[in-house]
């Protein structure tokens, strides 16, 4: 899939009480590469993931994924959508801790219209790829890293074109922190999905095919 362009953000603006935390940016992630966004608390990294999202409207400019320009979308298109062809990673997993790690999973599929054995077969497989018990105990009771690989499980499940992370290593130990960024990193090889990841982390961003910092609203080449 490399060559084809997962996600295209062009002249995103969005502004805060008159502050601009996206002016005029611009990002392109094809199908199998991954790029990871850099910066500051408050400078406008997670607003550019909702947007990336479709959970907030920017005052200009559009979002593009696997061809689809994510404004044009009815609320129940876009929902649909970002159900079928986008997977979401956050930094504290987001999952419900009383089910177990394939009850977590495989909802996911139900709710993007598999049907129930398929996706508990998927959930299941999934799972056991990444390493993670996949029964007889609650998520709420596995270790940081097991929880942020489920995540990467519910995010998968739906074969997405794009995959979203929001400091997905945030909450985590060395060990842990190292083995879900290896994870997170070989997907877009493995899946032929576009990745993005926010993060904190310098050494987490530098995994990526390409480091960008978000600076006075735009994207900039970083570091690594």
């Amino acid at each position: 899939m490399s060559g084809q362009t997962g996600l295209r953000a062009r002249g995103l603006s969005y502004a805060v009480e008159g502050r601009a935390l996206l002016d005029g940016l611009d990002l392109e992630v094809e199908r199998g590469a991954s790029a990871a966004v850099v910066g500051p608390s408050g400078s406008g990294k997670s607003t550019l993931l909702m947007c990336l999202l479709g959970l907030i409207k920017p005052d200009a400019g559009r979002v593009t994924v696997e061809g689809q320009e994510l404004g044009r979308l009815s609320g129940r298109g876009l929902a649909a959508f970002r159900r079928e062809r986008i997977g979401i990673v956050f930094q504290f997993g987001e999952l419900l801790p009383e089910l177990s790690p394939t009850e977590n999973v495989a909802l996911a599929g139900l709710l993007a219209g598999m049907e129930r054995r398929e996706a508990y077969e998927k959930a299941e497989q999934l799972l056991a790829g990444l390493g993670v018990p996949a029964e007889g105990t609650a998520t709420g009771q596995l270790s940081g890293g097991e929880r942020q690989r489920t995540a990467v499980a519910r995010a998968l499940i739906g074969d997405p074109t794009l995959i979203l992370a929001d400091e997905p290593t945030g909450a985590l130990d060395q060990t842990a922190r190292d083995a879900v960024a290896d994870l997170l990193f070989k997907l877009p090889a493995e899946r032929g999905c576009a990745l993005v990841v926010v993060t904190h982390d310098h050494g987490v961003a530098a995994r990526a095919d390409r480091c960008l910092r978000l600076d006075d609203g735009r994207l900039v080449e970083a570091a690594r």
